[in-house]
C-alpha cells in the first residue's frame, strides 16, 4: 500500500491549484470541485483518509506489501464511481485518461507508465469500504456543506423509493432452475478436483432441468388446458431437484465437509453472513436456498397454500431480495429494497437507510427523526413526509420532535381540511415537499440507484451508500462553483431549474 496522501510532484500541480473547466456541464466537474475543497481542509481530509484507511488496511500496515492505491486515490475513485454512474471498466478508462481527475488524485504526467488502474484493482479496493464507513463519509461531506449553508438543516423532507436488485423476473421454476445449475456445476468441479465419481452426467442433468423449466413456463402462459399441465411439470422438476440435492449432500459427506450448523442457517445464507468462502461452503449455500424454494413451490403449487412474501426467495443469487408492491405505474411490483432518504434545504441527503424487509414507512419516521434531531443538536425546525408515513400517533410524536411537523393525512377530504387548517409554516413545508421526488429522480437516473450492480446484501448496502456519496459531493461542488463563479455552466442545477 502506498502513502495515505499523494506527495507533491514537479510534474503535477498542487491539488488545490488544479484548474477545472467551469463551462463544462458534465457531472464530474462539481465532484472534482468538492474533492478539491475536501482536500484543502486538513481536518476534513485527515478524517476521511482515516476512515478509508481503517477499512482498506484494517489491522495490517500500509508500509508493507505490494504497491497499490493510496487512500486518497481510493476516495476519489469511490466518489467518481456513482457520482458519474460508471461501471468499473469506464471508471478505469477515466482514471487512466482523464487529465484533471488524475491531477486531483495527485498523479503527474511522468507517471503514465507507473500507475496501473486495472478495473480489478479498483474493484478490489472499493469493495473493502464498508457501508458503515461510507455512511460516516457522507456525514463528513454534509458537515462540510453545512459550513457553507448553515441554515439548510432547519427544513428537511423525506421519502422512500425502491432500489432494485440485479435479478431477472422471479418465478419459482426459474429460481429452482438457477439453483440446480449452480449446484451441478459446483459439484462437477469438486468431484473432478477430488476424483470422486458420480457426476459425469452433469451436462445431461442441466439439459433435463432446463427442459422442465421451459415446459413449466409454457404451461403457465398457456390458456385453457395449460394450467392443468402446471402441477405435473412441477412434480417432475421437484423430483429432479430432490435427487440432485441428495447427491450434492452425499458429495459433501464424502469430502468430509463439516460446516458449523449455527453459521449455515437459511437466514444467514439469505443475508450473506454465512461463511461461503470455499467451493464446498458455496455448494451448501445453494443447497439450502434451493431446498427452501422447492418447499415453497410444493406448498403453493401442489398443496394450494398461500405464502407470505417474507417466506419467498426471489433469486438464488440475491436471496435477500424483497418483493415490494407499491402499486405505482409502470412498475406496480418491484424486486429490491426500499431506501429512505431525508434531504435538507440545500439538497444534501442528510440521512438515508436501506429499510429492512417488511418494515413500513410509518414505522420509520419517528425513530429516524429522533436520531436526526439529536445528531444536529435540535436545529431541525420543519420536517415533511407524505401520506405513506402517516398515523395519528406519528403526527403527535413528530410534533414533539420538530416545531413544524408536516405529514400529509390519508384521504382527499382530510388532506384538504389539513391544508386549510394548517399554519403558514405547515403550508410552506407541504408546498416544498414534492421537491424530494427530484432528489430521488436524480439518484436513480444520475447516481445509479435505479438498480444495484453489486452482489450480495453487503454489496447492495455499499452500492446505495456510494450513490448517496456521489449525490452529496455533486451538491457540495455546485455550491462551491456558484461561489467561485455564479454564472458558470458547471454551477447550474437542473433540479433548481425544474423547481
Amino acid at each position: 500500500m502506498r502513502l495515505t496522501c499523494p506527495e507533491q510532484r514537479l510534474d503535477c500541480l498542487p491539488i488545490n491549484d488544479v484548474r477545472l473547466n467551469l463551462e463544462c456541464r458534465d457531472e464530474i466537474i462539481p465532484i472534482l470541485r468538492a474533492l478539491q475543497h475536501v482536500y484543502g481542509d486538513a481536518g476534513v481530509r485527515r478524517e476521511l483518509l482515516a476512515l478509508v484507511g481503517k477499512d482498506v488496511n484494517g489491522a495490517t500496515s500500509r508500509k508493507y506489501g505490494r504497491r497499490g492505491m493510496n487512500y486518497w486515490e481510493i476516495t476519489v475513485l469511490a466518489a467518481a464511481r456513482l457520482g458519474c454512474n460508471l461501471d468499473y471498466d469506464k471508471l478505469q478508462d477515466l482514471a487512466e485518461n482523464h487529465r484533471t481527475l488524475r491531477q486531483i488524485m495527485g498523479i503527474g504526467s511522468w507517471q503514465d507508465d507507473e500507475v496501473d488502474f486495472d478495473w480489478r484493482r479498483i474493484e478490489g479496493n472499493l469493495i473493502k469500504l464498508r457501508p458503515e464507513t461510507l455512511q460516516k463519509l457522507n456525514a463528513v461531506i454534509v458537515k462540510a456543506g453545512h459550513v457553507l449553508e448553515p441554515k439548510a438543516i432547519e427544513a428537511v423532507r423525506g421519502d422512500s423509493f425502491v432500489v432494485e436488485t440485479n435479478i431477472h423476473y422471479a418465478t419459482e421454476s426459474s429460481v429452482i432452475g438457477d439453483g440446480l445449475r449452480k449446484m451441478v456445476n459446483l459439484a462437477v468441479e469438486l468431484a473432478k478436483e477430488h476424483e470422486v465419481e458420480g457426476w459425469r452426467q452433469g451436462k445431461h442433468l442441466l439439459k433435463k432441468a432446463r427442459a422442465l423449466v421451459r415446459a413449466i413456463g409454457r404451461a403457465s402462459r398457456a390458456k385453457g388446458q395449460g394450467a392443468d399441465r402446471l402441477q405435473p411439470g412441477y412434480k417432475k422438476l421437484l423430483a429432479l431437484a430432490e435427487d440432485i440435492v441428495e447427491r450434492a449432500r452425499q458429495l459433501l459427506r464424502s469430502l468430509r465437509f463439516k460446516p458449523n450448523p449455527v453459521a449455515f442457517t437459511l437466514e444467514n445464507v439469505k443475508n450473506g453472513t454465512a461463511p461461503l468462502t470455499t467451493p464446498e461452503a458455496e455448494l451448501l449455500g445453494f443447497i439450502i436456498l434451493t431446498e427452501k424454494v422447492c418447499d415453497n413451490a410444493r406448498r403453493r403449487v401442489l398443496q394450494g397454500e398461500t405464502l407470505a412474501n417474507e417466506e419467498k426467495i426471489h433469486s438464488i443469487f440475491e436471496p435477500h431480495t424483497e418483493l415490494i408492491k407499491r402499486g405505482k405505474q409502470p412498475n406496480p411490483i418491484e424486486f429490491g429494497h426500499k431506501v429512505l432518504v431525508i434531504e435538507d434545504a440545500a439538497g444534501f441527503v442528510v440521512d438515508y437507510r436501506v429499510v429492512d424487509n417488511g418494515v413500513l414507512d410509518q414505522d420509520l419516521v419517528v425513530p429516524v427523526m429522533k436520531k436526526l434531531q439529536q445528531r444536529f443538536d435540535g436545529k431541525i425546525k420543519s420536517a415533511s413526509f407524505d401520506r405513506g408515513f402517516h398515523t395519528p400517533q406519528n403526527q403527535e410524536d413528530l410534533a414533539e420532535i420538530v416545531r413544524t411537523p408536516c405529514i400529509a393525512t390519508k384521504g382527499q377530504e382530510k388532506g384538504r381540511q389539513q391544508q386549510k387548517e394548517g399554519t403558514v409554516a405547515f403550508r410552506k413545508a407541504r408546498q416544498h415537499h414534492p421537491g424530494v421526488e427530484s432528489v430521488i429522480g436524480a439518484l436513480q437516473k444520475g447516481n445509479g440507484l435505479k438498480r444495484s450492480r453489486d452482489r450480495s446484501k453487503r454489496g447492495y448496502d455499499r452500492y446505495v451508500a456510494l450513490g448517496i456519496l456521489g449525490r452529496n459531493l455533486q451538491t457540495l461542488g455546485k455550491l462551491l462553483l456558484a461561489k467561485d463563479k455564479a454564472d458558470c455552466k458547471a454551477a447550474q442545477s437542473k433540479r433548481k431549474q425544474a423547481g
